[in-house]
């Protein structure tokens, strides 16, 4: 099974590990992208990013942005990516990378955490739905800039 830790200074070969995976799984195009500063994102207090790890690969892994509310002093955890290596899919990962990233957020006083999937990603609903998350009717949209 796969070991699940979050990642933080030094760990930068860890997380660009992971940045490619999550590219992959996505069919995303790298070389159009310019990479991100990843020891700048890991010194981040509000930048999380959790990597399942079997040995010294990486075979899953999340990330996610702590966001403070306006209304009170506590903050909710925004899941931005959640990606297994196809390899790997079904085995129970994601599930401990959302269990993982619930329990670190509990130690942190966060007691929401939520994730975005588009409507017509039926696999990514089914997940979520499977691990106990509620639907909540809502609309994103987006500008681009």
């Amino acid at each position: 099974m796969a070991t699940v830790r979050r990642l933080g200074p030094g760990d930068e070969a860890v997380a660009r590990a992971l940045f490619e995976m999550m590219a992959t799984v996505f069919e995303e195009d790298e070389a159009s992208n310019e990479p991100p500063d990843v020891t700048s994102l890991l010194r981040r207090e509000a930048f999380w990013a959790l990597a399942a790890m079997e040995g010294d690969v990486v075979v899953g892994g999340l990330t996610a942005h702590a966001l403070p509310m306006t209304r009170s002093r506590s903050s909710e955890l925004f899941i931005y990516d959640l990606a297994v290596a196809v390899e790997h899919q079904r085995r129970g990962i994601g599930r401990a990378l959302v269990a993982g990233l619930r329990s670190l957020a509990a130690e942190a006083g966060i007691t929401t955490v939520f994730v975005p999937a588009d409507d017509e990603d039926t696999h990514a609903l089914d997940f979520y739905r499977a691990i106990g998350g509620v639907p909540s009717p809502v609309t994103f949209f987006t500008f681009s800039s």
